[in-house]
């Protein structure tokens, strides 16, 4: 997980310890629909499925890892929050077990595609089945008159939807279907109409990110003016937040990474101070130890700071 969220935590341990799905049933029921944690909320059920299939794929004399949400599907058909947990679920699967542009990868997409529309039936006004057909417009090509059009489905529900918008980004990337420009056209213009308070501001630095060269940086790369305007954007969107935002540690963990790389010490360590103990976020999910990856930047965090005569322990909780 990006940050804390103890009921998902709880009932999750719950669902996987019991098999029984019913804990997560309720609280997708209870979690508000127009919201990013409803969206955190399936993407968790959905990965911790796919994790619990590809630890135990099953055989003659064992069930399958992830066999409660098959039973969810099966006796609750009806439950939207089933629906679109399957979806996300076949989604992951997809991505993670089959290569894009293969006959399986899309026979798994266009199943997962099938689940989003069952899953929107389901909850006319819940964006959620819409977001998670991002990745899959993103991963069998849709045309970009197709990809608006799912767009504006999401705007009309959910305009700020922070989850959506990092979707949406990846699509217009330069390594699938648009350009460096198209990709920083999005992101800014998501930012410049962003009320007051809202994480879209720190939209573009996620745009950077997704197109940083693939070679080691100095650190005057990542004091640019490029990257400089962006990590401002994005610490103005921090400040602005609320506390418990659900999307706020996930800027926070890619405002980490680059301020230690811009050698910004004693902001990182603000940073730090919020998200310690959490990786599940950009950048570290994109390796296969997300953990070694941000305890890497945490103790870089700290020897700049502590070599730049700062105490972490005098810092504020």
């Amino acid at each position: 997980l990006p940050g804390p969220d103890q009921d998902l935590l709880e009932v999750l341990e719950l669902v996987q310890r019991t098999q029984d799905y019913r804990a997560a049933a309720q609280l997708l029921a209870g979690t508000e629909s127009e919201g990013e944690l409803r969206w955190q909320r399936v993407q968790a059920f959905a990965g911790a499925a796919s994790l619990e299939l590809q630890q135990r794929p099953g055989g003659v004399h064992e069930t399958p890892g992830g066999q409660w949400l098959r039973v969810w599907r099966a006796e609750q058909p009806k439950d939207a929050g089933g629906a679109a947990v399957h979806a996300e679920f076949l989604v992951q699967q997809a991505w993670r077990t089959a290569t894009p542009g293969t006959d399986d990868f899309r026979i798994i997409m266009e199943e997962a595609r099938e689940a989003c529309a069952q899953a929107a039936l389901l909850a006319p006004g819940d964006p959620v089945p819409y977001v998670i057909e991002l990745s899959i417009a993103r991963g069998l090509a849709y045309a970009q008159a197709e990809f608006d059009q799912l767009w504006l489905k999401i705007l009309d529900r959910a305009p700020q939807h922070m989850g959506a918008h990092l979707a949406a980004l990846h699509y217009w990337c330069e390594k699938w279907h648009g350009s460096r420009e198209q990709a920083y056209s999005f992101a800014e213009a998501a930012a410049a109409r962003a009320p007051e308070g809202s994480l879209l501001a720190a939209l573009p630095l996620f745009a950077v990110f997704e197109h940083l060269p693939e070679v080691n940086l100095v650190a005057s790369f990542y004091q640019s003016e490029v990257v400089t305007r962006a990590i401002h954007g994005a610490l103005h969107a921090v400040h602005a937040a609320r506390p418990d935002d659900p999307t706020l540690p996930h800027v926070r963990h890619l405002l980490l990474f680059f301020l230690v790389r811009a050698e910004r010490w004693a902001e990182a360590m603000q940073q730090l101070i919020h998200i310690d103990g959490h990786v599940g976020a950009l950048p570290w999910t994109l390796y296969a130890d997300p953990a070694a990856e941000f305890a890497v930047a945490r103790a870089l965090a700290v020897a700049g700071y502590e070599a730049n005569g700062g105490s972490p322990a005098g810092l504020p909780g």
